[in-house]
């Protein structure tokens, strides 16, 4: 049995855990989905929570965050190193989200803002490397999505391996030890027609009402947690 560390770098909003959970309950459940064996640990990387040792856990998994990656924040500067440590040691990581910008962000690539504005509800991403193709299951997949930032430009030695019409870089691959995505699989429609609910006003009613327009299209949810044990497992 695999055993993950979390790293979470957000909650979510006090009344909306109410009805959805936490972000690591919500990694949890869709993991348990997959009905692979795993055992998960949560490090509080926002708050300064790591593990005591690099292989106290067999691979990594970054969550999403409201903040930026450029962020003048010492926590994300941590993160950032320890993010290096982990390349460096080739030790087994994903990216979902802010995790993927900040890979990209911390590792020689690029994170900015959008000027599409805001990526929402569920985007349909394809698979194009040879490196994506040994991936199980599908050659496109879809994710629910919510970021105004993106990763404009990949890091030395990264594959891109998924792109959709919103985001260019919506998965990418270092070596054998890095996969990450823009979208999240941890997301519900539910989850993610409450955060569109509260960001009409920002968003805009067109970018809102596409939006939740796209909660009706199937999820390949469980299908990208299980890729994301098979590659901390090493079997992809």
């Amino acid at each position: 049995m695999i055993a993950i560390g979390l790293l979470q770098t957000d909650s979510v909003l006090p009344h909306l855990q109410v009805v959805h959970g936490d972000y690591p309950a919500m990694f949890r459940q869709v993991l348990e989905q997959t009905g692979l064996s795993f055992e998960m640990s949560v490090f509080d990387v926002e708050h300064g929570c790591y593990p005591a040792d690099l292989d106290e856990c067999d691979g990594y998994v970054i969550t999403g965050s409201r903040m930026s990656v450029y962020d003048d924040e010492p926590w994300i500067k941590e993160l950032g190193s320890f993010v290096q440590e982990l390349d460096k040691q080739q030790k087994k990581l994903v990216g979902i989200c802010f995790g993927h910008q900040l890979v990209a962000h911390v590792l020689g690539g690029k994170t900015q803002a959008s000027n599409k504005g805001w990526g929402v509800g569920c985007h349909n991403s394809r698979l194009l490397t040879t490196v994506a193709k040994n991936l199980p299951g599908v050659d496109e997949f879809s994710l629910l999505s919510s970021h105004k930032d993106q990763v404009s430009e990949l890091p030395p030695n990264a594959d891109l391996i998924a792109s959709n019409a919103f985001c260019e870089i919506a998965a990418m691959r270092i070596e054998d030890h890095i996969l990450t995505f823009q979208g999240h699989p941890e997301f519900t429609p539910a989850y993610s027609k409450a955060l569109l609910d509260m960001r009409r006003e920002l968003l805009g009613e067109e970018t809102y009402r596409r939006g939740v327009q796209s909660l009706q299209q199937s999820l390949d949810r469980v299908t990208v947690a299980a890729w994301m044990i098979r590659f901390i497992e090493g079997n992809l």
